[in-house]
């Protein structure tokens, strides 16, 4: 339906309330344990991938939270969303679009997730921004600095909130583990190590139809048009080769290692970003198949403070985001000092112990820190147990989320910057403060701005 056609629609729905009489359902008044419509936060969910039906799912589970539109430029997609809500609401209210710029006109919704791919995430955030709209983003964050910093200056000048997709600050195994740090537990920081899988290799390169269910011009939006090739829009996690082709991502070095670099981010604080940072690695591109993002790398920073940083993409099997056998050399080092390792992790090292954490749980040396009482800890870090769920609560608060623009734009470039040197293989030199390389205009304008295809523009 066009924004037209809505609008129509929405003016003869109104005409008919004048002439007809009607009956408010329970439901609506806040009766048998529902919320009332006046207290509900109404959501519209763009990009409908496996990735965002699931954190529509939890838009879904929130009482509170109303999903009344979805959209995306695959129509099975679309339709696998729409009967989603509408089966959950056991009603068949959800409206369903091809263009998100119709879902944010609509004056009644007041989130919009965007769970996009990677290369529209910061245009699609902006629309939804400048219609008044708060906005969930899935990770990563942004393909240059300039969307960075135009995204930043929208949230802030709007005033509007901002949830980042790093959901990992809402589990309490990373929050313990960067209080533990942030007090002091484990003595004077001195270290940390970051993991991931990198980016997988291959990808068909051979021309084939675009499917029918598929806008692919829509879908191309601000990237450069491409020929259509096998599997490059499949949302088929094993098959899907736009996750690693740089001309719609930076590969997992900003998907799957931005988030254990935001655990970094956030035990390490401010102190991390008060100075200058030194950054130098390796790292291995494909020069075959579609693929072009790194599959695996070193990077090195030096931060002013004198904590140092190791960052390393593990070699991956396929989309899977699973390490293969592949040796990587402080593999068997990190699972004896930790006692254990998976294929993603944050590790911090200190004068008096360290810490790491992943996804499976908490290690510490000492191990008494784990019976320490953490609310006696004079740095407290906000708690949340469902990043959707403090989103909609700072909706209703006005008060910051988990993980706000600003420190989500922080960890997203610590992940460019990486990627810059061990493109550039020479050491760089990194401002936090000025958001940019010093005395080095190559590798500046390396993650400074993109061209965007026309129409599209930040």
């Amino acid at each position: 339906m066009t924004r037209r056609g809505f609008l129509k629609q929405a003016a003869g729905a109104s005409i008919a309330t004048m002439v007809a009489p009607s009956l408010a359902p329970a439901t609506a008044l806040g009766a048998e344990g529902t919320t009332a419509a006046s207290e509900r936060i109404t959501v519209g969910c763009v990009g409908l991938g496996p990735q965002g039906r699931g954190d529509m799912s939890n838009f879904l589970a929130q009482k509170d939270a109303r999903v009344v539109a979805v959209c995306d430029v695959k129509k099975d997609q679309l339709e696998l969303a729409r009967n989603q809500v509408n089966q959950h609401y056991k009603n068949q209210d959800c409206m369903a679009y091809g263009d998100f710029r119709e879902l944010v006109a609509r004056a009644d919704i007041d989130v919009v997730l965007v769970a996009t791919p990677d290369h529209w995430h910061v245009p699609a955030a902006l629309a939804a921004l400048r219609a008044g709209k708060d906005v969930y983003v899935e990770k990563p964050l942004a393909l240059s600095l300039a969307e960075h910093q135009v995204l930043r200056a929208e949230v802030q000048n709007r005033k509007r909130l901002f949830q980042f997709g790093t959901q990992q600050r809402s589990g309490d195994a990373f929050r313990l583990a960067c209080e533990i740090v942030r007090n002091g537990r484990i003595g004077q920081l001195k270290h940390i190590n970051v993991w991931a899988p990198g980016s997988a290799p291959g990808g068909s390169t051979r021309m084939v139809p675009v499917p029918p269910s598929l806008n692919y011009d829509f879908w191309s939006g601000p990237a450069p048009f491409k020929p259509y090739t096998e599997d490059r829009c499949s949302d088929d996690g094993y098959k899907k080769t736009w996750w690693f082709i740089s001309d719609y991502s930076l590969g997992f070095i900003t998907g799957w290692g931005i988030h254990p670099m935001d655990i970094a981010v956030w035990a390490g604080g401010a102190a991390l970003f008060a100075g200058p940072i030194a950054v130098e690695g390796t790292g291995r591109i494909p020069t075959s198949g579609a693929c072009d993002t790194a599959t695996i790398w070193d990077v090195n920073y030096q931060f002013a403070n004198g904590v140092t940083l190791k960052f390393i993409g593990t070699p991956n099997a396929g989309n899977t985001g699973a390490a293969t056998g592949e040796p990587w050399p402080l593999f068997q080092e990190w699972k004896n000092h930790y006692r254990r390792i998976s294929t993603h992790g944050t590790s911090f090292e200190g004068t008096d112990g360290w810490v790491h954490v992943d996804r499976e749980g908490i290690h510490v040396q000492p191990e008494s820190l784990l019976d320490e009482k953490a609310a006696s800890y004079k740095v407290q870090l906000k708690r949340s147990h469902n990043h959707v769920r403090d989103l909609l609560d700072s909706v209703k608060s006005r008060v910051q989320t988990i993980c706000p623009v600003e420190e989500a734009i922080l960890t997203d470039q610590m992940c460019h910057v990486a990627d810059a040197a061990l493109r550039l293989r020479r050491k760089l030199t990194w401002d936090p403060q000025k958001e940019q390389f010093l005395n080095d205009p190559e590798a500046q304008a390396r993650i400074a701005s993109r061209p965007l295809r026309a129409p599209w523009y930040l």
